[in-house]
């Protein structure tokens, strides 16, 4: 009886804690530590959002390694891939490799979030919408091609992003989670208010920067490798422009994105976690649910940091796979003639004999640098 009554004081003595000390939407470390600094004042870093970006990133790194042999393993019996038919005939080798690892990056840092954000801010769920949204949608198409061998139509792939898109972007507004404006790259004070076509800018964002991931995604640690860059420099971004004096200085709009630097950490390190799976020769694929939900992803951070048009600078190799897709079907269909041996650019370089390994470090590299231009054009106004 001693024991059941001295259980039941301490399920009384937690609910009285909770009771007492309103969440205001936090949860988990942030709000036990919120708590705990009343007795042992070193929790108090814990408040510290450069403290919880590294924390995060470090916990989805440390969540991929746990379990990412376990999700490699069950997605083996349920998501075996096939190669695409107007891949190069090397590819054939990869069939059968299990895809949708995706689910693990979005499972991974959903969870992370939980445990680091502060739930309070709007921001951070809007967000988990849009990931988990594309996500399924990109779930929807993989599973398509697994099952039926064909994956959704272009057609109601479109209709579905614009549907996600425009809800996000309608969210944002209504609840005036971040400005309807847009800064420009070396102009100190050019921040124009596009009122009401902030919806279109951030649909088009949102669409542009998924399929443009979704395109680059062909090659082992291809996507992911060059997300990882551009992740890293958007988290300093939001980290800048989230903290007044930063902004001031820097001559950046100022914006409520401390929280996003943590969400952009946390995709760094779920990024890093599955490249150790994903680099070449990969023993996963991340599948449409992955390379969907994270250009979503990038573009949402580039928004809530109010510098979307440095997406054009520091995501310029997603750029440039798109637009090689764009000019091999204009002069294809104009002309009969194709400017690359094939489309998107990283299969032309791997027909003209670049090993695969080689053209992923090289596309790595190239993202790097432009993403430090891109840092640079912060300074530069």
């Amino acid at each position: 009886m001693q024991w059941t009554f001295g259980k039941a004081s301490r399920i009384i003595t937690i609910y009285v804690f909770f009771a007492n000390n309103s969440f205001d939407g936090r949860f988990m470390i942030y709000h036990l530590a919120s708590f705990s600094t009343q007795y042992i004042s070193a929790f108090n870093i814990i408040r510290y959002i450069s403290f919880r970006s590294i924390a995060a990133l470090l916990t989805a790194l440390i969540f991929s390694f746990i379990f990412g042999p376990w999700f490699i393993n069950r997605s083996k019996l349920f998501f075996l891939s096939k190669a695409r038919d107007w891949t190069p005939s090397t590819h054939k080798q990869k069939d059968n490799l299990p895809t949708m690892g995706g689910i693990f990056i979005i499972t991974i840092v959903a969870a992370t979030i939980l445990l680091w954000c502060n739930l309070a801010k709007t921001n951070v769920w809007i967000f988990l919408l849009c990931l988990i949204s594309f996500g399924l949608l990109g779930f929807w198409d993989d599973w398509r091609k697994i099952k039926f061998k064909k994956g959704i139509s272009a057609r109601s792939k479109w209709l579905a992003q614009l549907s996600i898109a425009s809800i996000i972007a309608l969210l944002l507004m209504v609840t005036k989670t971040t400005t309807p404006t847009i800064a420009f790259p070396f102009f100190k004070n050019l921040n124009p208010s596009i009122g009401l076509l902030f919806i279109p800018w951030v649909i088009f964002l949102l669409v542009g920067c998924s399929n443009a991931v979704n395109l680059t995604d062909g090659l082992d640690g291809l996507a992911i490798g060059s997300l990882i860059p551009n992740f890293a420099t958007f988290a300093l971004i939001c980290f800048a422009a989230g903290n007044y004096k930063i902004a001031d200085y820097l001559h950046i709009p100022f914006s409520d994105s401390g929280e996003i630097t943590i969400i952009a950490a946390t995709l760094v390190g779920a990024a890093l976690g599955f490249l150790w799976y994903n680099s070449y020769p990969a023993q996963i694929f991340m599948g449409d649910v992955g390379s969907l939900s994270l250009g979503a992803s990038l573009a949402f951070i580039a928004i809530l940091a109010k510098q979307e048009l440095l997406l054009a600078i520091a995501g310029g190799l997603f750029v440039v796979e798109t637009i090689s897709v764009i000019l091999q079907v204009v002069s294809f269909k104009y002309s009969g003639k194709r400017i690359f041996r094939m489309a998107p650019i990283h299969h032309h370089f791997e027909l003209m004999g670049w090993p695969e390994s080689k053209i992923t470090m090289r596309f790595a590299i190239i993202s790097i640098i432009l993403c430090l231009l891109a840092l640079i054009t912060l300074k530069m106004r």
